[in-house]
């Protein structure tokens, strides 16, 4: 960028970047606390993904850093394995979005069927939900959704004074209070401060009323030393990757953050009319980041709809206002930790219950209506799986069910028998895909036309046939050639792949022996 264009768009970035940041900064500690880690694990994060992301990033004005999505998986993954082996486990996921990003796999992961990736989002909304609200009381969140689920009532009445004798209720208290300022924000929001982030304001208030009246609450542990943060992977920890379980968890990292990174660079590509995304530069990217991360002990990363949205609203055009808010982080946990260790807990849960809430898209669930009844099955099965069972199981079930419904309608064929006007001529109307599954059901009605009739069979109206249901009808026609039958495939240009071969159905013609 030169000077001049780098003079006129400065004002514009830095003033993002402020925006970004204001954003970001609750965000970061709040998905770190969801995710069991130190708040500090979130922040290196959003350094990570401002400073390196923003720099190479395909989808110049995506914002990257820790994200709601992933928040559950690395929550599971650090309950079952420890913290220290989330850095080999994302050391690698990054190493495959890397190489998937260079091979030019990037687009392949914008294949995945929208009702599974809201649905996934749903349930990922639902479980921070059960497990915030546990940190809203200053209490610990359980293992599993349902375990949250039916601890509530417990760590409630141990909240309340009269029956348990905490104070629980005074970080709810602060957490409700959180919610209700966003809430608030987002419907009443003047113009001249609407790049004023509502999760900022709301745990400004809630920090600023709990110092004045000196509430006991769990406030936020961020060292005064960022490096005391760290944890540099160690050589010996990679052979852990030998264990089939972390490989597995790698896998499923690397494909939730890029699935997830790819929709959002697209869904920002809708917000502007600048320079469109280059989906697999990103997930190179988003794959540096990830092995950066692997290596300081940090969080994931993917790109970030709610940052990226505020990012683009605020005016910016270019990268460096991503850069930017990486920055400004750093300065802020470099100079004002202070701050940051004022913050309550439960006021950063009531981010995320807000944030979880909000995942939970009705309105996109209504809009799977207008493709039919199997989408919205798809977005609920997966969703409700999700908060059963895990988040790999609900993924695996939803792209199942995409899969039955594919092989569904793939293999629909109508097939109808229809005397033509001339006497001894039928046209067997076949109208779908023709597979393999279908040959008894055309065999059936094979089996229908009488001795002596020419048989038309046009293909205009299929969408595919394979060699199985053409053998068919050839076959058919050479059986019932000496009782008078004969049989015209009027192919009528289709082309269609056979065998490997791209072939026409044009040299058929008659197969009456």
């Amino acid at each position: 960028m030169r000077a001049a264009q780098l003079k006129a768009v400065l004002p514009r970035e830095l003033l993002a970047s402020v925006v970004v940041f204001l954003v970001a900064l609750p965000l970061c500690m709040g998905i770190a606390i969801a995710s069991g880690m130190p708040p500090a694990k979130g922040l290196i994060t959003g350094i990570i993904g401002g400073l390196v992301v923003g720099w190479l990033a395909g989808s110049p004005l995506q914002v990257s850093g820790p994200a709601a999505g992933l928040a559950v998986l690395v929550f599971e993954l650090v309950r079952q394995h420890g913290m220290l082996m989330l850095g080999p486990i994302l050391l690698l996921a990054g190493f495959l979005q890397l190489v998937a990003g260079r091979l030019r796999l990037g687009c392949w992961f914008r294949v995945t069927a929208p009702a599974v990736v809201y649905g996934m989002l749903a349930g990922i909304g639902v479980l921070i939900v059960l497990s915030q609200i546990h940190v809203m009381l200053d209490g610990t969140p359980k293992p599993s959704g349902l375990d949250n689920l039916a601890g509530f009532p417990a760590a409630l009445a141990e909240a309340i004074p009269t029956l348990g004798g905490g104070l629980g209720w005074q970080a709810g208290l602060l957490g409700l209070s959180t919610m209700l300022v966003m809430y608030l924000w987002d419907k009443f929001r003047p113009q001249p401060l609407r790049f004023v982030p509502g999760a900022l304001l709301g745990v400004g208030l809630a920090t600023v009323t709990s110092l004045v009246l000196a509430l006991q609450v769990k406030r936020v542990e961020v060292p005064e030393n960022l490096a005391d943060a760290i944890d540099w992977l160690r050589p010996s920890d990679l052979l852990n990757l030998a264990d089939p379980q972390l490989l597995i968890a790698a896998f499923a990292v690397a494909f939730i953050a890029s699935a997830e990174t790819l929709l959002s660079a697209a869904a920002v590509d809708r917000m502007h009319s600048g320079q469109r995304s280059d989906f697999d530069k990103e997930l190179s990217a988003q794959g540096v980041g990830n092995m950066l991360c692997g290596l300081v002990g940090a969080l994931p990363m993917t790109g970030v709809i709610v940052r990226s949205s505020a990012n683009v609203q605020a005016g910016a055009t270019t990268r460096l206002s991503a850069m930017f808010h990486g920055l400004w982080l750093l300065a802020f946990v470099l100079l004002l930790s202070s701050v940051l260790q004022s913050i309550p807990v439960a006021s950063l849960a009531g981010v995320l219950v807000y944030t979880g809430i909000k995942l939970v898209d009705i309105k996109a669930f209504k809009g799977l209506g207008r493709y039919g009844r199997m989408p919205m099955f798809t977005y609920s099965a997966t969703a409700l799986a999700i908060v059963f069972t895990d988040l790999l199981t609900g993924v695996l079930i939803g792209f199942g069910l995409t899969l039955v419904t594919l092989a569904f309608k793939a293999s629909r064929l109508k097939v109808s028998l229809i005397d033509l006007p001339q006497d001894g001529e039928m046209e067997l109307r076949l109208i779908g895909a023709a597979t393999f599954l279908k040959v008894p059901a055309l065999t059936q009605v094979l089996s229908t036309v009488p001795a002596a009739t020419t048989v038309h069979v046009p293909l205009n109206n299929l969408s595919y046939i394979d060699h199985s249901c053409l053998e068919l009808l050839e076959e058919w026609g050479r059986a019932n050639a000496a009782k008078g039958s004969k049989l015209v495939i009027e192919a009528r240009g289709l082309k269609r792949r056979l065998e490997g071969r791209e072939r026409t159905t044009a040299g058929l013609g008659s197969a009456a022996a």
